[in-house]
């Protein structure tokens, strides 16, 4: 959780439909009681004390190392430091500009892992938005069609985007490869409405009217 965000300033810690943007999936990543600890890598300790969020008995707060700061860096490589300083059989990562991202979501996600590693079938998982479309380059030649055989959009070949929600790995696995993503990845997909990665002012937006939905249905 960075102090600093290029394209929306400040956004882990602006008012998101009611409270900081941080306190999204922090709440819900703390009412999933399979999930024993939270850590927070960060620059921004004090910015978070400012929100009242310390360090309890299930959230720890590690200051980000400086040289692991700034916006070039590999998450790949805040990862590596946490893995070597905090001990679990399971990792879970996620992002604060994934706010709606639900609980029961990731119940699921972690499931699907558990089983997939217990069927060998997998070694990580990360979370994808599934798309049945027709895709072109910047040329305008096809990529995954042909334009003189048409066939329906449904029965094209579905291709996945990583979606930046969730990524689930062990430490074999990291210690192996170097990154959250193994060599036989299981790729989860998550709801279309869960699935915002908040990067700029529109997904920003786009994010805030969904939140704001999803509240009023609930309400």
């Amino acid at each position: 959780m960075k102090a600093h965000s290029e394209r929306v300033s400040g956004k882990n810690f602006r008012e998101f439909c009611g409270k900081p943007l941080f306190r999204w999936i922090l709440d819900t990543l703390l009412s999933v009681d399979e999930i024993e600890l939270v850590v927070i890598n960060t620059d921004a300790r004090d910015i978070l004390a400012e929100h009242g969020l310390r360090d309890d008995g299930r959230v720890l707060i590690r200051d980000r190392k400086p040289e692991i700061c700034g916006d070039l860096v590999s998450m790949n490589r805040v990862l590596e430091d946490d893995v070597a300083h905090v001990q679990a059989a399971t990792y879970l990562m996620t992002h604060t500009t994934n706010p709606l991202l639900s609980a029961d979501t990731i119940r699921q996600a972690l499931q699907a892992y558990r089983t997939a590693i217990a069927d060998g079938a997998a070694d990580s998982l990360f979370t994808v938005n599934r798309f049945q479309t027709r895709f072109y380059r910047q040329d305008g030649s096809p990529v995954n069609h042909d334009p003189n055989n048409l066939v329906r959009t449904q029965d094209l070949e579905p291709w996945f985007e990583e979606n930046s929600n969730l990524y689930i790995f062990s430490q074999a696995s990291f210690a192996e490869h170097q990154a959250r993503i193994g060599a036989r990845p299981l790729l989860f997909e998550t709801p279309p409405a869960e699935s915002y990665d908040i990067d700029d002012q529109q997904g920003w937006d786009l994010a805030e009217i969904l939140a704001a939905h999803q509240s009023s249905k609930s309400n």
